[in-house]
């Protein structure tokens, strides 16, 4: 009887590259841009509770106070710049397109990997660039609200636009990874769904 000798296989493209640190690093952005955006939620319903409250206490006591007025747009502030990564993460931004919709999925992440370079992340670095000028100054000046009774420390606040920047690179590093791995084969695109409550 003749016995042919079997070759080792090499591991499929997915098999080797799925696990690997970078796209490991990728999956825990994920997860830590998902504990961000569930936070930011309860950030909002902080704003909805501000606002309605500001909102009795105008009509029903004919009482107002300018922090309270000021707290609700610093609320919508920090949970829009915050929630911006796990917008990305979902896929929620407002896209515009004729085309992309009827793309095969390798054709979206080829273009998907190449716009977050070409337009993302230096439009990214651009705020970040320009916001930090902005921030120190707040910060030596101590800057604080102009209206009498307003919040104090406006450059906590402008500094959220940093985090918030920040956060949104760190996510677009993970769409890059991602589609990168789309685009190679070695990934079958996952289109994360949100649980709507």
């Amino acid at each position: 009887m003749l016995h042919i000798a079997r070759l080792p296989t090499r591991p499929t493209p997915a098999e080797d590259c799925v696990e690997s640190p970078l796209r490991r690093f990728a999956r825990k952005i994920d997860r830590f841009q998902e504990r961000v955006g569930r936070a930011m939620s309860f950030v909002m319903l902080a704003m909805v509770l501000v606002t309605f409250g500001d909102v009795v206490l105008r009509y029903a006591f004919n009482q107002s106070a300018v922090w309270t007025q000021e707290l609700e747009w610093h609320l919508f502030a920090v949970g829009y710049l915050l929630a911006a990564g796990y917008t990305m993460l979902y896929d929620e931004h407002v896209r515009v397109d004729i085309f992309y919709s009827r793309w095969t999925p390798r054709k979206k992440a080829r273009s998907d990997f190449i716009f977050l370079f070409v337009f993302f992340f230096p439009s990214c670095l651009l705020v970040l660039i320009t916001t930090w000028p902005f921030l120190k100054n707040s910060f030596l000046v101590n800057e604080g609200s102009p209206d009498p009774g307003g919040i104090p420390g406006r450059w906590a606040l402008k500094s959220m636009i940093i985090v918030g920047f920040a956060l949104l690179i760190l996510q677009g590093f993970s769409q890059a990874v991602k589609n990168y791995y789309v685009l190679k084969g070695w990934e079958e695109p996952s289109r994360q769904t949100r649980e709507v409550h």
